[in-house]
């Protein structure tokens, strides 16, 4: 059963929110073999630099048995490791050294669909009268031999693939081999709140729910109408991918789903002290759909969309707007908010490619995610302040970059592994030539590079969350926005008897700002500085000021 160690309390069931979660994408973390890869027992190695961060929890993405062909988003054996990655007896270790060090484990469910090499997709395949026949969507073709309807696939094309054995199409939102699972069948549903026994039975403390709105379809198949051009963007998908180019309303999305996250959410209730985050992939409704998941406390603990990871650049009106918007989609719901993660452009170069002083770039948009309202998911590798890095298209891994290079690189350029010595070959990482090539600007920016030095990025990461603890307001309090002084950011956080003001100069220029009324006292130990005049203060350029209310 879940037995967490000391150092790991099973008493504070709402440690989840406001917490500080890492993400670790495993093929990119620590290689301990030799092979190229990263692997459990490479991130059971480098948790002491999780937790000299000050996170609170890891969120590992998949590491499940999988022919790799969504490097790990395909699984083909839910309660077992993949042997590139070890054993679950290299998972048991990992967990109690997290747990020795204070660190909560959280990992990736992919549920919504799994690999076609998956005996239960190798069964319902070979017939329609087999016991797991209904297990996967299974539709006739139209007379004319074509898919069922128009549904597309994120990956490019339909999203029916043709089975000659059945003669019928199956539905896969992502690739022919990831086919969709049809959770509108009760014993699919039980077999998979199974695999989640199964793993906090483990002892993990959570889980992050892979498209968490594409579990159920509508079953009469209707075909999603067709989206204004006007009401598009690339938030979940490129621009050059017609995905965009229809209103998901049939494919995904579908209200059944809230029946099921209440199953889901009664079995972590089984366990002590376990949460879960969702991820909700839609341009159009997805903070809406947060709100619908994390309503009542009976579903999903939070969720995030897509608005922080889109290419959108930021901007004070926009972090405001989306705020703004996310309390009013989900009053009593809770965010996890995101910069960057392992399917979109590192956000130092999404927003800062252009941006003169990098580190100061990077040091002011940490800070202000980790002051935002909601929990926060830190990306392997942000703590460094690494780049987007710039492959070619021989190096490439990722189907989706393939599919539509050069217009859209894929998702290999954030995926490339963690550096860690800037004085051994592959910054530390492997002995041998990994999976995705280490750029050497990566390795100028390494942990051993930046370690001990008060001005990098990596120092303040460890500085600022050190900060955010010192502060409850910071992880639960209410946000409350001020009136916007041009490129400056400014908020209140409160919480109980604190009240905290936060202002963030998102300029490459010195501001001038009034500070809100009120007897406010600078606070110290987050690695701004400014210059106060009475109730004026002027901001360096990427700088931020932060006060209490006496």
């Amino acid at each position: 059963m879940n037995v967490a160690s000391p150092s790991i309390s099973t008493v504070d069931k709402d440690w989840w929110r406001g917490a500080v979660i890492y993400q670790i994408y495993p093929r990119s973390y620590q290689d301990s073999n030799g092979d190229g890869i990263g692997d459990l027992k490479g991130i059971t190695a480098r948790l002491p630099h999780v937790a000299s961060l000050g996170a609170d929890a890891i969120w590992i993405s998949p590491f499940f048995t999988s022919p790799m062909r969504d490097f790990g988003y395909d699984v083909s054996d839910y309660e077992n490791v993949d042997s590139i990655f070890g054993t679950l007896v290299d998972f048991d270790t990992l967990i109690a050294e997290a747990h020795r060090l204070g660190i909560r484990v959280m990992i990736d469910l992919v549920i919504s669909h799994s690999s076609d090499q998956h005996p239960w997709f190798v069964q319902s395949r070979s017939s329609k009268t087999n016991a797991k026949a209904d297990w996967y969507v299974w539709a006739d073709a139209k007379p004319d031999g074509t898919p069922p309807n128009n549904w597309l696939s994120i990956f490019g094309g339909s999203a029916w693939a043709w089975d000659p054995t059945r003669m019928q199409y199956y539905l896969h939102n992502f690739l022919t081999s990831q086919p969709d699972m049809n959770l509108h069948n009760p014993e699919v549903q039980d077999r998979l709140l199974d695999v989640v026994r199964f793993w906090l039975n483990r002892g993990v403390d959570g889980f992050r729910l892979d498209t968490i709105n594409f579990y159920f379809h509508d079953p009469l198949l209707r075909d999603n109408p067709a989206l204004a051009p006007e009401r598009r963007n690339a938030s979940t998908a490129p621009a050059v991918n017609p995905y965009n180019f229809q209103e998901h309303l049939y494919d995904k999305n579908r209200p059944e789903n809230l029946a099921f996250l209440k199953r889901f959410r009664a079995v972590l209730e089984e366990f002590p002290a376990i949460a879960a985050v969702g991820e909700v992939g839609d341009s159009q409704r997805g903070l809406e759909i947060v709100g619908e998941y994390t309503s009542g406390n009976d579903k999903m603990h939070m969720c995030y969309a897509f608005e922080f990871l889109a290419p959108d650049p930021l901007s004070p009106e926009r972090v405001e707007e989306v705020m703004q918007d996310f309390e009013a989609a989900a009053p009593d719901g809770w965010a996890c908010w995101a910069f960057s993660n392992h399917d979109v452009v590192r956000h130092v170069s999404r927003w800062g490619g252009l941006v003169a002083d990098h580190d100061a770039f990077a040091k002011l948009y940490a800070s202000l995610l980790m002051t935002l309202r909601g929990s926060v998911c830190l990306y392997q590798g942000e703590e460094l302040g690494l780049t987007e890095a710039d492959l070619a298209y021989q190096d490439l891994q990722d189907p989706y970059g393939i599919q539509f290079w050069p217009e859209f690189k894929g998702r290999d350029g954030c995926r490339t592994p963690m550096v860690w010595d800037s004085q051994v070959a592959q910054g530390g990482f492997s002995s041998v030539k990994p999976w995705l090539p280490v750029p050497v600007e990566h390795i100028l920016r390494a942990v051993s590079v930046q370690q001990g030095d008060e001005t990098s990025v990596l120092e303040h990461y460890r500085r600022f969350i050190a900060f955010r603890k010192l502060h409850p307001a910071f992880a639960k309090g209410e946000i409350e926005f001020e009136e916007q002084q041009g490129d400056t950011l400014v908020f209140t956080r409160e919480y109980g008897n604190e009240k905290l003001l936060c202002i963030f100069n998102m300029s490459p220029v010195e501001a001038g700002v009034t500070l809100p009324a009120g007897e406010w006292q600078a606070l110290t130990g987050h690695g701004f500085t400014s210059n106060n005049y009475g109730d004026k203060i002027d901001i360096p350029a990427w700088g931020a000021y932060f006060a209490r209310l006496a």
